[in-house]
């Protein structure tokens, strides 16, 4: 971590995480597949869920997980061997409340929300069965995140993307079993999706916490008491970190309930669906930004700035390379994707003009993505921070504006993917610049 050649090193530590993230994504969408043989109503149900979801697994795994992997890391960077083995006790309590928090709010305001994000009659009803069953088990997800995120500190990527991986394999079959029934199991429609899920991070945790408490893991899990200063250590880029994904998630979110205001469910299916392939493009950016947390995070601990910003570079350049390739594939072929999950033409007609638009922009929100974790490492969240919040304003504030007054989705979609680059080239500059490691060595 501390000295071998960035590119190899990097990429030895990337490749078990982006295979782990994209066997989570491509479960969630073989799920979303299965429910859309249910209809268009369960497929527009879901679609209002699956932002509030990301929102939890991203700040579960992304932000307050890469302050966890970070302080981690940090601290071993540093010969701490008995602050890790501390960090690791509080991250998961820490995880668990803030989980606990999580479903509590969401069990009593989930439908309110789900009407806000669009969710109409039948899919509002959806949105409400599924979304409760998801949300009952959010600290089993907060809890298996933090877990994998502390390994994760220690430079382990393979463990956690060989347990999360695999598990979200066997996900499928257990999925369609309880979503269509299967010999004795009855078919229980679209909550046997969120059952099915609530069962993975049940057994991800016990598997992960399992190895924590073990001897082979860097950072030990141990019973003892619980004090404020190693919370306050992750709370200082986890906590911040919160707000990545609330302002990401909370983007398509509402930009989904605009398109549904401006041209009804059917397009609300459509741009969802579109929109659904930018959570691809996440698991690419935390596959090699899960891995820059630490390193970056090490070699700032050991006292080596320039090389931890070399690590940025590098990382943010083959991220936005694999991830330009996936968007002018979409771009090119939009159809596709579409078909998988749905046929109806207004659906299609919506998701084929977005993805041909924002398309050949996503290597930029890739670039930015992956550029985040590698501040996250730094512990300066200033500039990816505010680059998401101009994101959004652009997307949601001045496209909504142009929307309801020229009543242009083109002019809407062109706007979010101005707002895409802008995002990216606004963290390149801050990493590049030298102004957050600048400030970190302070």
């Amino acid at each position: 971590m501390l000295q071998d050649p960035i590119l190899p090193t990097l990429l030895r530590m990337s490749w078990p995480n982006v295979l782990m993230m994209l066997a989570q994504a491509s479960t969630g969408l073989i799920e979303m597949w299965f429910l859309a043989k249910l209809g268009t109503d369960v497929l527009a149900g879901v679609a209002v869920v699956v932002p509030v979801l990301m929102l939890m697994q991203n700040m579960s795994q992304g932000a307050l997980g890469g302050g966890i992997s970070a302080a981690v890391a940090r601290s071993l960077g540093s010969g701490n061997v008995v602050l890790a083995d501390s960090l690791a006790r509080h991250a998961v309590v820490l995880s668990a409340a803030v989980g606990l928090a999580f479903t509590i709010l969401l069990m009593l305001f989930g439908t309110p929300l789900f009407h806000l994000l669009g969710a109409r009659g039948a899919s509002l009803a959806v949105a409400h069965d599924y979304g409760h069953v998801v949300f009952a088990g959010l600290v089993l997800m907060w809890v298996m995140n933090a877990l994998a995120s502390v390994i994760r500190g220690t430079g382990n990527m393979l463990l956690p993307g060989a347990v999360i991986c695999g598990g979200a394999l066997l996900l499928i079959p257990v999925c369609a079993a309880l979503v269509f029934g299967f010999g004795p199991v009855p078919a229980l429609g679209v909550v046997g999706g969120a059952w099915a899920l609530v069962g993975y991070y049940a057994v991800g945790s016990l598997v992960l916490a399992s190895y924590c408490f073990g001897d082979r893991n860097a950072a030990k899990l141990r019973w003892g008491r619980l004090h404020w200063a190693p919370m306050r250590s992750i709370l200082t880029v986890g906590g911040l970190a919160c707000l990545n994904p609330v302002l990401t998630n909370g983007l398509i979110a509402s930009t989904a309930a605009i398109v549904g205001a401006h041209a009804g469910t059917e397009a609300l299916a459509g741009y969802a669906t579109a929109a659904r392939l930018e959570y691809l493009l996440m698991p690419i950016a935390f596959g090699l930004g899960a891995p820059m947390v630490a390193l970056v995070g090490a070699n700032l601990g050991a006292g080596q700035p320039e090389r931890a910003r070399n690590i940025a570079l590098v990382g943010g350049a083959i991220a936005f390379v694999v991830a330009e390739v996936v968007g002018l594939a979409a771009a090119l072929w939009p159809e596709a994707w579409l078909r998988l999950f749905g046929t109806d033409e207004h659906m299609l007609e919506t998701g084929v003009h977005y993805l041909r638009i924002a398309g050949p922009f996503y290597g930029f929100f890739a670039l930015g993505f992956s550029l985040y974790f590698a501040s996250q490492g730094a512990g300066r969240l200033t500039w990816p921070l505010l680059a998401a919040v101009l994101r959004l304003c652009l997307y949601a504030g001045l496209g909504w504006a142009v929307l309801v007054m020229t009543g242009s989705l083109t002019a809407f979609f062109a706007i979010g993917a101005v707002a895409m680059a802008v995002y990216g080239l606004l963290i390149l500059w801050s990493v590049a610049s030298g102004s957050w490691f600048a400030s970190a060595q302070r």
